[in-house]
């Protein structure tokens, strides 16, 4: 199975989640561990692996033939993204916004655009205390995260693996949206409080308009009121999971330790938590 572990706002604890299940998992079966926050992946501070990410990410952007070009300014004008100005003589080229689509060369009367390669991240993989391990990481300045999003999830060289977690991006946007692409489930992680309510709402919008199901786990569980238990039953959002506002789990965050490495009975509960979520994608999937 294949768990997407999002949420609406920063700081609500899915990295947290995410290492301390696939760390609670790892005696049970293949458990792989996707970091997908590409823009600041924090997972391997917590599982040290002794790589980093050096494998390069790249992407397609045009390369124009000056010699050839005529300046008619086809391609800017069909730039959906802006990345080609027009100007007098060959147009100007904004790498950072170029998406890669080919539609500039496809529309060049001359042929005089073709397409190179430019490394915009990294990602690195490898085995961590029995968990299958990968991250990438975006270079500073870059503006698209999603290819090296999608290099991350890319599990053509990885081992047979029983559960892949993936640690999504905070919000809503294009690279959370990437992340959840093809999962299996959403678990949408939020805290009792007004802004962990105000933002868990677009985030189980999304999971729907993505056809995904979901469900809820309340971090911190034991402050805040009860706005976010009145609104996932009001649109039937089931609460998987409830952490309570433990001292110790934040303690050993804050030392960069996994809590569940050295507490069996939350290790227990994770481990039960991912059962819980196995039956129900098994049921969605033989109804």
């Amino acid at each position: 199975m294949k768990i997407a572990i999002a949420s609406g706002k920063g700081g609500t604890g899915k990295t947290t989640l995410s290492v301390n299940l696939a760390t609670a998992l790892a005696h049970e079966g293949s458990v792989g561990l996707l970091d997908c926050d590409v823009e600041e992946p924090n997972c391997h501070l917590y599982l040290k692996p002794p790589f980093d990410a050096t494998e390069p990410v790249g992407t397609l952007i045009p390369v124009i033939d000056e010699d050839a070009c005529t300046g008619c300014g086809l391609c800017a004008r069909a730039c959906e993204f802006h990345a080609l100005l027009a100007l007098p003589g060959p147009p100007l080229l904004l790498p950072e916004l170029c998406h890669a689509c080919g539609v500039c060369a496809y529309v060049c009367p001359e042929e005089a655009i073709t397409e190179n390669e430019r490394q915009i991240g990294v990602v690195g993989s490898g085995l961590v205390n029995g968990i299958y391990f990968r991250w990438g990481r975006l270079n500073i300045g870059e503006a698209r995260s999603t290819p090296v999003i999608q290099a991350v999830k890319d599990l053509d060289t990885a081992p047979p693996l029983d559960t892949v977690i993936i640690d999504a991006p905070p919000g809503v946007a294009c690279p959370a949206v990437e992340t959840m692409r093809g999962a299996d489930f959403a678990v949408l992680v939020t805290e009792p409080t007004p802004f962990g309510l105000h933002d868990l709402v677009p985030a189980v919008q999304t999971a729907r308009q993505m056809s995904i199901p979901c469900g809820v786990v309340v971090n911190r569980a034991d402050i805040g009121d009860d706005r976010v238990d009145e609104y996932c039953a009001a649109e039937d959002v089931p609460v998987l999971l409830r952490i309570p506002d433990d001292r110790r789990i934040a303690e050993a965050c804050s030392r960069g330790e996994i809590f569940a490495a050295n507490d069996p009975s939350f290790a227990s509960m994770l481990q039960t938590f991912a059962s819980d979520l196995r039956a129900r994608i098994h049921q969605r999937v033989t109804l």
